[in-house]
């Protein structure tokens, strides 16, 4: 391995490439060359149909030769190649917040556990079908794989400077998203002068439960920034909690379930933030709902130990014994057998399961059971990536294919985003227009091109530096 802490007499170039979340959502990836290290700053898995045998492709990098990484937060789209990266010669230390790090081990294990029983359970669908898939039938890494990964990962507390050798050292900022998440505050020493590149991770919303707001900047020479909802505003005519109330009461009305494709971290617990109040103000009838997933119920424990995180108003509902996380009704699942006997039961209840973008996980043989009932709601609270199963869902088709064979829609499919622990459009501009001044460019990643494109224009209209990068595409960074 390099020894990054060697200073080098020529003059370094200050580099950066984009290894994903290139005019897409997932994959983020981006290799930082400064001050003689090479650091990768997030490591995600693609998620995006088209671009899953991305996952399986060797590094753009060889792992070896990276000194550090730096991880935002723990979303399998910027951190599920971590054990990948880990068993092909990583060796050096991956840095995150102390929450992350307790999430990650969380996620890391559920995805490989899911990786091996889709792997076997599509090996098996194969050979009775008599035919091959367009993707291996092997688990991208199995459980003892994320386990290794684990002696990688080092914790950072918010706002204390982690150097990384002389000339690199990186500040963590709350981003506001989910609990442990991020933005990563890199700076480069060089012939006497500073520079700065900041890292957005996924900037969340104001106001949002649970969590602080995003931190803000008021200088920065290079922006990496997420541009997820760049192209859209969240629809906020109602507050969430009366939405939610509205599409339980009328499907409780017609005798049906309420299904919710729910990703484990943040989202799940958002959920159980806004049910708790509805359930203690008699918003909605006494129902049984059931957080169908180990890894919700894990990560749940999670955040309320890390209490450093939450805001004012999450912190004095603990003080009165109101936890979100804790209140009549709530059923915490954990093992295969109870999941299934949520299906053998009769009338209104609330079922909420992974995955989020219904891409694998107990979610999808929930939705078998009940997507093609007409008195059912699923509904989505969060954003799907295109190609996913999700996505699809919600762009109305009339069919979906699910576990081998293709279901009717018949249930009320109902999308909305005022749960999203992204910034819409106007906050990515409020986020960047914090600056006092334009940086020497911004990189707008994480997003559909789409998306990406149009938040370019609107910051363009500032007068200021824009690029939305092309995959493996490398920028040489003005370090004068």
């Amino acid at each position: 391995m390099p020894n990054g802490s060697l200073l080098q007499k020529e003059r370094i170039e200050l580099k950066i490439k984009f290894l994903g979340a290139t005019r897409q959502v997932t994959g983020s990836c981006y290799l930082l060359e400064a001050g003689g290290l090479k650091i990768l700053v997030e490591c995600g898995m693609f998620q995006e149909r088209k671009y899953l045998s991305r996952n399986w492709n060797p590094f753009a990098v060889y792992p070896g030769l990276v000194d550090h990484a730096l991880l935002t937060h723990c979303h399998l789209d910027h951190s599920g190649l971590i054990p990948k990266l880990v068993k092909e010669g990583f060796e050096g230390n991956i840095f995150m917040t102390s929450a992350s790090r307790d999430l990650l081990e969380i996620m890391l294990l559920d995805s490989a556990k899911i990786q091996q029983e889709d792997a076997e359970y599509k090996k098996k669908r194969h050979q009775k079908e008599g035919r091959k898939g367009p993707h291996p039938e092997i688990p991208l890494y199995r459980v003892r794989d994320a386990r290794n990964s684990f002696r990688s990962l080092s914790s950072v507390a918010y706002q204390t400077a982690l150097s990384l050798n002389d000339q690199v050292s990186v500040v963590f900022h709350d981003a506001g998203h989910i609990v442990g998440s991020a933005m990563a505050e890199v700076k480069v020493k060089e012939n006497g002068k500073t520079h700065k590149v900041i890292f957005s991770g996924d900037i969340g919303n104001w106001n949002k439960p649970i969590v602080k707001d995003p931190s803000v900047f008021q200088q920065a020479d290079y922006v990496v920034m997420e541009s997820t909802y760049g192209d859209r505003q969240h629809h906020e005519s109602e507050h969430p909690e009366v939405q939610i109330s509205e599409i339980i009461n009328k499907t409780y009305s017609a005798g049906g379930k309420v299904i919710i494709p729910t990703f484990a971290v943040e989202r799940a617990q958002d959920l159980l933030f806004y049910l708790s109040k509805l359930v203690r103000t008699n918003e909605i009838p006494f129902l049984k709902i059931f957080l169908d997933s180990p890894m919700a119920v894990r990560v749940t424990d999670v955040f309320q130990k890390h209490t450093e995180c939450f805001d004012q108003q999450t912190l004095k509902l603990i003080e009165k014994n109101e936890s979100p996380f804790q209140f009549p009704g709530l059923k915490l699942v954990r093992t295969r057998e109870q999941s299934k006997a949520i299906n053998e039961i009769q009338g209104p209840c609330i079922i909420m399961a992974g995955s989020g973008m219904c891409t694998g996980g107990r979610i999808k043989h929930h939705l078998v059971h009940n997507i093609s009932k007409p008195e059912n709601t699923v509904l989505f609270v969060g954003y799907q990536a295109q190609g996913t199963l999700g996505r699809h869902i919600v762009n109305g088709e009339k069919q979906v294919r699910i576990h081998g064979r293709y279901w009717d829609v018949r249930a009320n499919i109902v999308y909305m985003d005022s749960l999203s622990a992204h910034a819409d459009s106007n906050d990515l501009v409020r986020w960047i227009g914090e600056l006092d001044s334009p940086p020497k460019n911004i990189f707008l990643t994480h997003g559909e091109e789409k998306a990406a494109l149009s938040l370019q224009k609107e910051i363009e209209k500032k007068g200021w530096p824009v690029v939305v990068p092309k995959y493996k595409q490398e920028f040489l960074l003005d370090n004068s």
